[in-house]
């Protein structure tokens, strides 16, 4: 089904390619980078706006209201094959399942959009990894082999926006196997086996690169940990350093091989006890940087001036507080858009207590303050 637009594209004289990379290298542009993080599940159930429209997934969102557009590419970097789906149990409210990390989870039945209760670890001990290691992170899996000409036909060396290479999880997506409170007991029970974990997911990543990396003129890349929260890392500072840190380091090199000077991490809470980790080994952008859970993305634009971008960084709590707490934070962010390396855009998916009337304020206020100037 065609999607016709809602609103107009903003009016540029630069290509979505060009405006992307100039903002985030703190260059000239037109005007600013125009997107959005998507929405919760409820917002294509309740606003009448998507469901009007049909508009069910983010892809469709993206191009009914006309965001610019960037691409990615990602490969087979984490466990293959996934565990199967299976419900172990259901009551009145909840359903007991096994997900595909392999974790025993309770869930809601209505799917309303909550973090799972993990009631199971898929690996607790030494033995656990060795049996997981084995059957579903294996090397020279063929599954983890890309199929380079698919690729590039997706994404044509004429392109007119950005594309970047996905570098996996360190240790966020081994935290989703462990669970919060697994995780931290590994560090202390097993540490060689949490540092052999993230060692296997970095060799398969780095396998990965090997395979794209000389095919594509990439324009960034991107990763995801979630390895924060409101009181920052759930694994120790020195952990992050010693064991993840290095890890970063040789994906680095290989990004740095070939061109690829912009690295984002998708990390929400508290992210500034290891932002100096991050930055020391290639991590130089933030995403989607959510500001109750660390800070103002000004504090830290100015605690790393030039040396730090961030993607983000747009309170959804005000977005949800109605137009003068919108328009209030939004004159906040003025001074680091104009400064560049900073794309603004709500902190994480758009939740459904954020009115429909309010979001199109926001979206037109954000073109008025942001757009191309006449």
């Amino acid at each position: 089904m065609a999607i016709i637009p809602i609103r107009q594209k903003w009016k540029g004289t630069m290509t979505d390619k060009e405006r992307f990379n100039n903002q985030m290298h703190y260059k000239a542009v037109d005007r600013c980078f125009n997107m959005e993080f998507g929405y919760w599940a409820e917002n294509y159930r309740d606003w009448k706006l998507f469901t009007e429209n049909k508009i069910e997934h983010e892809w469709q969102a993206n191009q009914f209201f006309s965001f610019d557009r960037i691409g990615g590419i990602g490969g087979h970097t984490w466990m293959n094959p996934a565990f199967e789906y299976k419900v172990v149990e259901e009551s009145e409210t909840t359903r007991v399942l096994i997900n595909g990390d392999g974790l025993l989870a309770e869930v809601p039945k209505d799917g309303h959009d909550t973090i799972p209760h993990y009631i199971k670890a898929t690996i607790v001990t030494p033995d656990d990894w060795k049996k997981c290691k084995e059957e579903r992170f294996r090397r020279d899996d063929p599954a983890r082999v890309p199929d380079i000409a698919r690729m590039k036909a997706a994404n044509p060396e004429d392109r007119d926006y950005a594309l970047g290479v996905g570098v996996g999880s360190m240790i966020g997506k081994i935290r989703d196997m462990m669970t919060f409170e697994g995780l931290a007991y590994a560090c202390h029970d097993y540490p060689e086996m949490v540092e052999d974990m993230v060692e296997t997911v970095c060799l398969i990543v780095e396998d990965f690169l090997d395979k794209v990396l000389p095919h594509f003129k990439f324009d960034y890349a991107s990763g995801w940990e979630d390895i924060c929260f409101k009181n920052g890392p759930i694994v120790s500072v020195d952990f992050f350093k010693n064991v993840v840190g290095p890890r970063y380091g040789r994906i680095n090199k290989k990004l740095k091989k070939y061109g690829i000077d912009l690295w984002y991490i998708d990390c929400d809470g508290d992210v500034r006890p290891i932002m100096p980790t991050f930055l020391e080994n290639g991590v130089n952008c933030l995403f989607p940087f959510e500001v109750n859970g660390c800070a103002h993305p000004g504090e830290l634009l100015d605690a790393y001036q030039g040396e730090l971008r961030i993607m983000g960084g747009v309170d959804k709590i005000q977005l949800g507080a109605g137009r003068e707490a919108i328009l209030k934070y939004m004159k906040t962010l003025e001074p680091y858009v104009a400064k560049g390396g900073f794309i603004p855009f709500c902190d994480h998916r758009c939740p459904p207590n954020v009115k429909e009337d309010d979001y199109l304020y926001y979206l037109d206020l954000k073109e008025e303050m942001f757009g191309m100037k006449p």
